[in-house]
Formats: C-alpha cells, sequence, structure tokens
C-alpha cells in the first residue's frame, strides 16, 4: 500500500518507519532540514531504534514538502502533526490537524485519514459533521519519548476508533510490521478511542504525581523516600514502574492531557482529574523553594531535556523550576549541548562542562548523570533509580 504520514516528529517519524517496511511510506513535513534528513537516511530525532532501522534495513520511505506528493494514491494519509493545549484559553489546539484534514477534503481523493495526533474527547465525531466527510478515524498511540519505534514494534495494544473493514486493514497494517504475534487489538468508536488516549495518559501523571508527593512528604519529613516507595512497590498490586520521583511530570503528552481532560469534565463531578493537574504545579513549587533555601548565588540548571538520551524538552519540568526561579531573581545558567545559542529564557548557556560545574554552587538535575558524579555536592536532584 501507499501511505502517507502527516508530520514527522516521535509519533509520524516512528509510524513511518515502522511502515516502510513492507509499504511504500511519504512524509511530510513543513521543516526542509528535516526532510534533507529523512531522505538521506539520518534520523531527525533522537530515537535509537529508527537510528537503527535507517542504517540497516531497506526500508521504502522518502519525505517531501509538497502534500500533494504525499497525499496522491495514498491508501491511508497518518495526521501525527503536533497539538497543544492552550492555558489562557481552555482549549486544545488542534489547527495543524484540521489544516492537513482540508487539504486532503480540496484533493477530492479516495483516501482514508487516520489521526494519531492527540485530539479533545469527541473531535472525529464533530469533525465528521463539519465537513461532512466519513473517511476519518482515531487510533491512539502509546509511546514513550525516545523509544517510539520500539513501542511501534512491541506495542502494548492496538487500538483503532472505528468498527470497519478499513480500520481492520490498517490495524493489521499495525500488527503485521511489529515484532509481536500477539498484541490485542481493539476497535471501538472514535470518542471511547480519544477517551482511553486522555484517561491514560492521565493516569501516568497520577502515578507521578502520587510517587512525586510521597517524596516531598519525605524530604520534608526527613525520611528516606527509597526506602518507602520499596516498602510500597513490592505490593504486586502496585508494582514496582513509574516510580522514581522528579522535579514534576513534562513532554509531549501529559501537561496537555491532564488539562484537556479536565476541560472535557466540564458539567461531570470530579476530584481527582483537577488534582492532578494541580499537584504538578505544587511540586515544582516545593522544588523551587528547596533551592532557594540553600541561597544560591548561581544556580547551575544541568540538561533541559525531560529524559535521559532524548533530545526534547517540550514542556519539561525544569523549564518551570526556572521561571519560579527568576521570580526570586537567582542568577542561574544552563548546561544544554543541544542548545546552540549562547541564551536560553534570558538565562546564560554554558556548555563548557567544567566551566559549568565550577561556576554553579548549586546544580539542580531532574534526573542524575555520569556527568555529575566528581560535583554530587552540588547537586540537587530527587532522582532515586538514575532511570526515567
Amino acid at each position: 500500500m501507499k501511505i502517507a504520514v502527516a508530520g514527522t516528529g516521535y509519533v509520524g517519524l516512528s509510524i513511518a518507519t515502522l511502515l516502510s517496511q513492507k509499504n511504500e511510506v511519504v512524509a511530510l513535513d513543513v521543516v526542509p532540514e528535516k526532510v534533507e534528513k529523512i531522505n538521506n537516511k539520518i534520523s531527525p530525532i533522537k530515537d535509537e531504534e529508527i537510528e537503527k532501522y535507517f542504517k540497516e534495513k531497506h526500508l521504502n520511505l522518502k519525505a517531501t514538502l509538497d502534500y500533494k506528493e504525499a497525499f496522491s494514491n495514498a491508501d491511508f494519509i497518518v495526521i501525527s502533526t503536533p497539538t497543544n493545549y492552550d492555558d489562557e484559553n481552555r482549549f486544545f489546539d488542534t489547527s495543524s490537524v484540521e489544516d492537513i484534514i482540508q487539504k486532503v477534503i480540496l484533493m477530492n481523493i479516495d483516501t482514508t485519514m487516520v489521526v494519531k495526533s492527540t485530539i479533545p474527547v469527541g473531535f472525529i465525531e464533530n469533525i465528521k459533521k463539519k465537513y461532512n466527510i466519513n473517511n476519518i478515524m482515531f487510533s491512539p498511540e502509546f509511546l514513550r519519548e525516545g523509544k517510539a519505534l520500539y513501542d511501534n514494534l512491541h506495542p502494548s495494544r492496538i487500538i483503532v476508533g472505528e468498527k470497519s473493514k478499513k480500520a481492520e486493514v490498517f490495524a493489521n497494517l499495525l500488527k503485521d510490521c511489529s515484532l509481536d504475534e500477539n498484541t490485542p487489538v481493539l476497535f471501538m468508536n472514535s470518542t471511547e478511542a480519544e477517551a482511553v488516549k486522555l484517561f491514560a495518559n492521565t493516569y501516568l501523571a497520577l502515578r507521578v504525581s502520587y510517587f512525586n508527593e510521597l517524596d516531598t512528604y519525605a524530604e520534608l519529613k526527613g525520611l528516606n523516600t527509597k526506602d518507602i516507595i520499596e516498602g510500597i512497590c513490592l505490593d504486586p498490586r502496585i508494582g514496582n514502574h513509574y516510580n522514581n520521583p522528579s522535579f514534576g511530570y513534562g513532554g509531549y503528552c501529559l501537561p496537555k492531557d491532564t488539562k484537556q481532560l479536565l476541560v472535557n469534565y466540564d458539567n461531570v463531578p470530579q476530584n481527582l482529574i483537577k488534582a492532578v493537574v494541580k499537584s504538578n504545579k505544587t511540586r515544582k513549587k516545593h522544588i523551587t523553594d528547596m533551592i532557594l533555601k540553600r541561597n544560591p548565588k548561581i544556580v547551575g540548571v544541568y540538561r533541559l531535556i525531560m529524559k535521559t538520551e532524548s533530545d526534547n524538552f517540550r514542556s519539561s519540568a525544569i523549564q518551570d523550576i526556572i521561571k519560579n526561579l527568576k521570580q526570586s531573581n537567582v542568577n542561574i545558567i544552563i548546561y544544554e549541548p543541544t542548545l546552540d545559542k549562547e541564551q536560553f529564557d534570558d538565562c546564560v548557556v554554558v556548555n563548557d562542562l567544567n566551566k559549568f560545574k565550577n561556576t554553579s554552587d548549586i546544580i539542580i538535575a531532574n534526573r542524575l548523570d555520569q556527568n555529575l558524579i566528581s560535583v554530587l555536592d552540588k547537586v540537587y536532584t530527587r532522582d532515586i533509580y538514575n532511570n526515567n
């Protein structure tokens, strides 16, 4: 089959790589540098499996800036463009998704659109009515940043938000290109599929918040966080995962998805969803307070990224810590080797590691790193297990 993929972020590029093992895939993006890299078999994002597949596998994959080239004769058009939650206006910005939908409609082609971008509950049904179309469905993704292709090759489940023959065809495309034979496949209405995505990510955010609040309690009461967590997580009903304290949840999905779910709860009784959103803000304020207690003259921020082995720092928790510290007029320097500029958010970027370590009075790190072992006495982190 010919499959077009609109958007080459973590979701889009991992899907394009997965499906191009057995299908003709054309990836569309608006950034010329990304298109050029993909066509030269260089991954524009940091993902170990994508980089490996680009080097070692024969992939029928090319990228283009021309949407007509990408969409012409495509059996499926996968939409994986970025969406975001607008805090000020309390709505989910899906303009990039609608832009692709409008382009497909104007081309008047026989194809099926599959939205992989995160969208509000009810989006697909509203789109069908708004544009009087029926050739669109939603298929949620459950991918980890930096492990997106791995998670596509070994999916926990495949969900398609439609009960139809074409939904089965799309699900089989994903399954046939994966490495696992017994992946559960679920078909449901689009609105339920949209709810699955938001509720799943909100549960993960809840779990992160739970262990962060446990850590806040232990830190203020002088208790050993690790001992408490291990005593709790040996209960098989709780399990030993997503339990490593951090500066707060962040990244592409959890902040926007929790806020969107909260908006979807308008006129529905709830306490928990609101608490998950509020808890993250409270955690970041606590982290800020603990840093300020040390009265540092220069705070060194070690990495802006959310996770180790990543190059993304979109909505990272540490950026909110920086904003909080700036309100107290603290001098901040940043070590972030993926940045090639001298300033970030009005803070000086110091990418000479030794200079960074020597200049900082305190170094804050969401996740520990071998680079910091020599200055552990300066480091403030809540990382216990040295994992994401």
